[in-house]
């Protein structure tokens, strides 16, 4: 199991703490550190779990995909479960991740539901829902910001070193800002691969602030549009379709809030067309 962590050590221990408590215990967890101070250090040193091996790993600030490397690197099982420092696992999260995984013929990867964590408060809201209640198979052709979600994600090893681990151009605080775990289902999926989306699991992710709601809106369209531009440059032309399919539905949302003058929502909508746009251009930018 992997957690990405970054300047937030009491949603880590709290992330930490749901692990410990989970009905199946993972055999290893990494737990990857860009944080500025030792916060994140001192609450993995103080975890104690029974049969699990706990592994530290402090990194430079790269970028969450450079995190998930890392851990992805520092791995010895033959599945690895992602999850972030704000988020919490349920107990049984891990349980039905290895379920889905224990077929006879398994699919490359699992995403779940993402629910929001705890009650809802004025100025509050979710992040990346995730809320579907039935079990699903998506292949290739399938839209991969529609399987799941990188807080909620677990993968066979074997698949992610056959694919190519993480693209360190996107995800928050890299030069693409966001959707690198879309990418990453894109290309299982262009591999071949087969991604459940399993209701079972089951992982609740923080609310935002109303400032944070805002940012998460641009960096969200940037990275989407950003990764669009780099699978057309790997020969995909239907990425190209698939943005403007995007766009296309963020401008009839937009239309839907300007009908309700719901302002909020308007601004919402404006900022993820100009996040995609302006990633959509970037994505030209980036590196080979």
């Amino acid at each position: 199991m992997a957690v990405a962590a970054c300047d937030r050590p009491a949603p880590l221990a709290r992330c930490l703490e749901a692990i410990a408590r989970g009905a199946t215990l993972p055999a290893q967890l990494v737990v990857v550190d860009q944080s500025a101070d030792d916060g994140v250090e001192a609450e993995v040193a103080a975890l104690v779990v029974p049969g699990v091996a706990v592994q530290y790993i402090r990194q430079p600030r790269h970028g969450l995909s450079a995190s998930r490397n890392a851990a992805l690197a520092a791995a010895t099982q033959p599945m690895v479960a992602f999850t972030d420092d704000d988020c919490v696992p349920d107990r049984r999260w891990l349980e039905a991740v290895q379920a889905a995984l224990a077929v006879a013929d398994p699919p490359c990867a699992v995403a779940g539901r993402v629910l929001p964590l705890g009650e809802s408060t004025e100025g509050t809201y979710p992040v990346s829902p995730r809320r579907a209640d039935e079990p699903t198979e998506y292949r290739v052709g399938a839209v991969p910001w529609a399987v799941g979600t990188g807080g909620n994600f677990a993968a066979s090893r074997a698949w992610l070193h056959r694919v190519g681990r993480f693209d360190e151009r996107l995800g928050a605080g890299s030069p693409g800002k966001a959707a690198e775990d879309a990418d990453l289902i894109y290309r299982l999926l262009r591999a071949g691969g087969v991604v459940r989306y399993e209701p079972a699991s089951v992982v609740y992710h923080a609310r935002q602030t109303e400032q944070q709601r805002l940012r998460s809106r641009w960096t969200y369209g940037f990275g989407i549009g950003a990764a669009c531009v780099l699978w057309a440059r790997r020969g995909d032309l239907a990425a190209l379709r698939l943005f403007g399919t995007w766009a296309g539905k963020q401008v009839m949302l937009l239309g839907r809030a300007l009908a309700g003058r719901d302002g909020f929502l308007v601004r919402q909508r404006l900022l993820s067309l100009r996040g995609g746009t302006r990633g959509f251009f970037h994505g030209f930018r980036l590196s080979p």
